[in-house]
């Protein structure tokens, strides 16, 4: 069979292409440049926990060793501390986001990629020419290698001004310059090393109404200044004079600073029509632009590419099953959808000036805990993204419960034992194109693999696991976080639960499996291809539209009180 035609060498084309390998696809990934661009120190990337988890697991362990975890973050409105937030394990804040220079991930993604023996990187290769069949597709790229490539599918990965995305013809619609920010990288000793900071409406001159600091390796800082609208242009001496009074401002006097690198980030949203047209499909910036309040675009990127690695590895090992293709638009599209709402609506709240709700108690409070979860991935501004409604979800069943994950939500990293008696994080089994069947039994750290292996309702969940209609791995967990003893989870490949059961029930563990390939389920997906959608994740000119604007009142209005 062809490989997977990756259009776009971007973390989010390569990401895509590494885990496709993982899974045994081949793919061709076309790059139009000669290779990695020049680095850039104010070019970094923030990945939540989870994604920094998924990326190390293919091959870039580097990820997290080229990266700073930070210790805390803290929160300052003027010159007071409104919260400070630990990471790590105990602490309040749990996992820490990672900080990566992007070239430096890229680096790491190109030698994993490298190693792989599935991926063929080609340079040079500008996208022109799309054509789909029922059998495949075929791209023509011009350059001094023009030539035609055939593939089983091919992905849009190619940033803003994807070629693919207008080859398809899909619309691009949102809204323009939401946010400017003025960028530097700069190497310092700061009064908080290993912590991230936001600092709202600081009290001295050239502060504007926010900035904020991020550690990077070496000594590195990277400082975000929230430009106004329909500002001038930076200039040099501008820049260098915010630099000047903000390190004065946090130091109690201008500390000594190298200057590394500078420029200024516009952030827009915007959301693309579609995501799937038959056999082509849009991934990261091609299908989303996303920014403001510290939301992160390329992990959201990142997390399509996960989201629809298995899928499109399930088409090519046994064919092509239209629901679960057409989950992929379903449930990224919705959720990158609810992401831009959420930001849209918290923007003239926290944008618009204070006026009265200066004076309000605890507004001040809330209003920079909302922004501080853009940063942090958390709540409706950055929590992971979950499925609730995919049409992947089986049908309820009485032998479903509840656990401290949430049906459609990705599931906690917890210790898993192996079939071959390893212990290993429950996050380490992901990205493997398999279900991954999870039995809470308390005390079976202590006992004899021998013994469990062949005890209580092992033997039953072994046999009903072997008849699932998708590849899948049994591990046993002593605990998981809400689960009675004996629950079975039923996890997806890309780490979201499908269902909880009170028990071994095979018939409904069958099902719930089912479901999961694109059988019966819950409901129905948008068909991509149809070009229809509901008007409830629509993003027009005046910016994304739908519910959600009570959701984020609610958040505001709660911590207000």
């Amino acid at each position: 069979m062809d490989p997977v035609i990756i259009v776009g060498a971007g973390p989010v084309g390569l990401v895509l292409a590494l885990s496709l390998a993982a899974q045994g696809v081949p793919s061709v990934v076309l790059d139009e440049g000669s290779g990695p661009e020049e680095p850039r120190p104010v070019r970094t990337v923030v990945l939540r926990p989870d994604v920094a988890a998924f990326v190390a697991g293919l091959g870039c362990p580097a990820v997290v060793g080229d990266g700073v975890g930070w210790v805390a973050w803290r929160s300052m409105r003027r010159g007071h501390l409104l919260r400070r937030v630990e990471f790590g394990e105990g602490r309040d804040g749990g996992p820490s986001p990672v900080h990566v220079p992007q070239h430096e991930l890229v680096r790491g993604l190109r030698a994993a990629l490298a190693a792989s023996g599935l991926v063929r990187l080609v340079t040079h290769s500008r996208l022109d020419r799309l054509e789909q069949d029922a059998q495949g597709v075929s791209a023509h790229t011009s350059g001094p290698g023009a030539t035609w490539w055939r593939g089983s599918y091919a992905v849009g990965c190619d940033g803003a001004r994807s070629t693919v995305r207008k080859l398809l013809d899909v619309r691009f619609a949102g809204r323009t310059a939401v946010e400017r920010q003025a960028v530097v990288a700069l190497r310092a000793e700061l009064p908080w090393p290993g912590e991230a900071l936001l600092h709202r409406l600081p009290p001295w001159r050239a502060g504007g109404e926010e900035v904020t600091a991020r550690p990077l390796p070496g000594g590195i800082w990277r400082l975000d200044w929230l430009l106004p609208p329909r500002a001038d242009l930076v200039t040099p001496d501008a820049l260098v004079g915010r630099v000047r009074d903000t390190l004065g401002g946090w130091c109690g006097g201008t500390p000594q600073y190298e200057l590394l690198d500078t420029g200024v980030h516009t952030v827009h949203h915007r959301l693309a029509r579609r995501w799937r047209v038959r056999r082509v499909f849009l991934a990261g910036d091609a299908a989303h632009l996303l920014g403001a309040l510290g939301t992160q675009g390329l992990d959201e990127g990142l997390r399509d590419a996960r989201n629809l690695a298995w899928k499109l590895a399930r088409a090519w090992h046994h064919g092509p099953c239209e629901a679960l293709l057409d989950s992929y638009q379903a449930e990224r599209r919705t959720a990158v959808a609810a992401r831009l709402r959420a930001a849209d609506q918290s923007l003239p709240v926290l944008r618009g000036g204070a006026g009265l709700r200066g004076w309000i108690p605890g507004t001040a409070r809330a209003h920079d805990a909302l922004v501080a979860d853009g940063h942090l991935g958390r709540g409706p501004l950055g929590a992971p993204d979950g499925h609730p409604d995919s049409p992947l979800a089986p049908a309820p069943a009485e032998s479903h419960i509840a656990v401290g994950t949430a049906a459609g939500s990705p599931v906690s990293d917890v210790p898993v034992t192996a079939p071959d008696g390893g212990v290993v994080a429950l996050r380490d089994r992901l990205g493997r194109g398999r279900l991954l069947v999870v039995l809470v039994a308390p005390g079976t750290a202590v006992w004899d693999r021998r013994h469990w292996l062949t005890a209580g309702v092992m033997p039953r969940l072994t046999a009903a696991v072997a008849e699932l209609p998708l590849d899948a791995e049994l591990l046993v967990a002593e605990a998981y976080p809400g689960a009675p003893a004996h629950a079975v989870l039923l996890v997806r490949p890309d780490g979201h639960l499908v269902a909880a059961f009170n028990g071994v029930h095979p018939v409904d563990l069958y099902a719930a499996a089912e479901a999961v390939r694109g059988g019966v389920g819950r409901g129905e997906g948008d068909p991509a291809g149809s070009g229809s959608g509901s008007g409830a994740d629509r993003v027009g000119g005046g910016g994304v539209e739908g519910a959600g604007a009570a959701q984020v009142g609610q958040v505001v209005g709660r911590r207000a009180e």
